[in-house]
């Protein structure tokens, strides 16, 4: 049955001249149908460059607005219109304003893993990977960081900057515990810790490296070792056993599964291309203006 449902997508992403965008914490058969593999805005830059009309985005609502605001002349479909996040969740229009209000004078840096309307409202974005680059430009102006207060944290202790965090998480990377380390730790010894900047501080105090999804590939291919502990979502595993053959990768723990990223299915794609919804489309004013914040970042990095 997956075999004939494979066909049909590849049929189908011919017949539409689609291509297809799995994100990094994809289920295995999602990332294996697709034309690349990446995190976010890597994804949505790709399809960008690509001369297809429609873009299917595997991965959570808010990428496939960033995919719309960076192609507005492409068709934007997102397999299961119910995959959200809940963190780009845990900050509205209204309660940003009301920041900006209280500090008329500081620069919003908004996390890439935000609605449109945020990335709107805000001065530049940011991703796991540049952040750190995107905060340095601005040193010695006040700066309003949204909406993970978790990455906020890393940023500021790797900058020496104080900034104003938003109480926002990511709900996936905080199911990491610094006992789910502790154990792994002894259980094998001597092997290396990689998590993501999302996780608890706690959690990235006992780490080897702190890296975004990107960088963890990076590093699973250029560093010599046998095994790997990886503290991120699980769905990157199978990229890295892909990847990387030879190595061992485990992971942090394996509750760390996010239920809106494993909401695609193969049907779902299939039936995505054969009606071309739903499709993800951002007004033209906040469109404007996100890429606005989206072009500073790429401007600084």
């Amino acid at each position: 049955m997956d075999h004939e449902l494979i066909e049909r997508i590849k049929n189908l992403k011919r017949y539409h001249n689609a291509v297809i965008l799995a994100h990094n914490y994809q289920r295995g058969e999602i990332q294996d149908i697709a034309d690349f593999v990446g995190d976010s805005l890597e994804l949505s830059q790709r399809a960008a460059r690509t001369d297809a009309d429609v873009i299917v985005f595997c991965g959570v609502h808010f990428m496939a607005e960033t995919a719309a605001i960076l192609s507005p002349e492409k068709k934007v479909l997102l397999p299961d219109i119910e995959a959200g996040c809940p963190m780009a969740d845990m900050i509205t229009l209204e309660e940003l304003k009301e920041a900006k209000k209280e500090f008329p004078d500081a620069v919003v840096v908004c996390y890439v893993n935000s609605s449109a309307q945020i990335k709107a409202e805000s001065d530049v974005c940011c991703t796991s990977s540049n952040a750190v680059k995107v905060m340095r430009a601005y040193k010695g102006r006040r700066i309003i960081f949204v909406p993970d207060r978790y990455l906020g944290q890393y940023v500021s202790e790797a900058t020496g900057q104080e900034l104003i965090l938003w109480p926002g998480y990511c709900a996936t990377h905080s199911w990491i515990g610094p006992e789910d380390i502790r154990k792994l730790k002894r259980q094998y010894p001597g092997v290396p810790v990689v998590v993501h900047p999302e996780c608890r501080p706690e959690v990235r105090a006992m780490a080897d490296a702190v890296l975004s999804t990107g960088g963890i590939c990076r590093f699973a291919s250029e560093q010599d070792f046998t095994s790997l502990i990886v503290g991120t979502e699980t769905g990157i595993l199978h990229r890295l056993r892909k990847e990387n053959p030879s190595k061992r990768f485990i992971p942090a723990s394996r509750n760390a599964v996010c239920p809106n990223m494993k909401r695609t299915t193969l049907r779902k794609v299939a039936r995505c291309l054969e009606r071309l919804e739903p499709e993800i489309t951002v007004p033209q004013e906040i469109r404007r203006k996100a890429k606005k914040a989206l072009d500073a970042m790429l401007a600084l990095t």
